[in-house]
């Protein structure tokens, strides 16, 4: 989420004696100790560079944490982190499994902080090779992080040629009852 990226942020900087006010980073000097300051808003900066860099599979691990917490939080039943061995013999992970219902059958659920055409597209062969290993109803969701950018149509209908239901992460509430089941 974007409190715990601030957060990061705030731990790097503060780590080299740097702040942030707005999008300014700022160091306070005197002159005897100007060229030690000078280097340690550089070495903040590169530091800066390497998380956001750097952060791509931490952003997706804390969007995947931030999909769990609020599974728990609505009491949904799940297990976390599964792999299945597909018909092509790979293994494919997939982020939670909600068990079949009376009513609901199995749910397999892949969260995917950034959705672009490489994310959709592994999301779509690890399904379609599992899915006849699987219950026959099982249903696989795609848990699309759209809180931080709209996310094509075009991926959303390949989603859905291949009978995976997106999940809005921005509408998240929507699908508690389905869920929930």
């Amino acid at each position: 989420t974007t409190e715990k990226r601030r957060q990061m942020l705030t731990a790097v900087l503060n780590g080299f004696g740097v702040r942030l006010s707005g999008n300014e980073l700022i160091v306070e000097a005197r002159p005897e100790n100007f060229p030690q300051k000078k280097h340690n808003l550089l070495q903040a900066m590169l530091a800066v560079n390497d998380l956001f860099v750097m952060a791509a599979p931490v952003i997706s691990s804390i969007f995947r944490e931030d999909v769990e917490r609020y599974l728990r939080l609505h009491d949904i039943r799940f297990t976390p982190s599964v792999k299945f061995t597909g018909k092509s013999g790979f293994d494919h992970s997939f982020d939670f499994v909600i068990p079949a219902s009376r009513v609901r059958p199995e749910r397999i659920l892949k969260t995917i902080n950034k959705a672009n055409k490489q994310n959709i597209t592994l999301l779509i062969f690890s399904w379609t090779d599992t899915k006849e290993v699987r219950p026959a109803n099982s249903t696989a969701y795609g848990v699309l992080n759209d809180t931080e950018q709209a996310i094509s149509p075009d991926l959303i209908a390949a989603l859905k040629q291949y009978d995976i239901r997106p999940m809005f992460w921005s509408r998240r509430d929507q699908y508690i009852q389905e869920l929930i089941a």
